[in-house]
């Protein structure tokens, strides 16, 4: 559970900096994003999540079979997005990117797309066997 905290949005070593207005992993999460780069990883999501785009552009790239068949969509300021927890993405931001998100409920795990292989991750980022 976190109130009125700043960490970063996906691990430790997740360029995207949050302050979490308000995160209960069973009910919600509000969260104010902050983007200082991309994951090399194609990843879904633990939650299903509707995200408003307050400044700057990004693009979405969408892994349709994998990492060489994706779908680009470009987002920009004033423009929402909803993300479904089993979309595997990447967000490519412009400088200055910043979004709030609003999350559902967590799901047990998601997956990241590494080295041409999907890895099933569960809460602090443990892979799941």
């Amino acid at each position: 559970m976190k109130f009125l905290s700043v960490c970063k949005d996906g691990g430790p070593d997740s360029p995207v900096t949050g302050l979490f207005l308000v995160e209960i992993k069973s009910l919600f999460s509000i969260v104010l994003l902050r983007f200082g780069g991309t994951r090399e990883a194609y990843h879904s999501h633990a939650f299903n999540a509707v995200t408003l785009w307050l400044k700057g552009t990004v693009t979405e790239l969408v892994m349709v079979t994998d990492e060489n068949s994706v779908e680009s969509h470009l987002w920009t300021a004033g423009q929402l997005k909803y993300t479904p927890r089993g979309l595997l993405h990447k967000i490519l931001p412009g400088p200055g990117a910043w979004a709030l998100s609003f999350r559902g409920p967590w799901a047990d795990t998601w997956t990241e797309y590494v080295k041409g292989r999907i890895v099933r991750l569960t809460h602090g980022r443990k892979v799941v066997e």
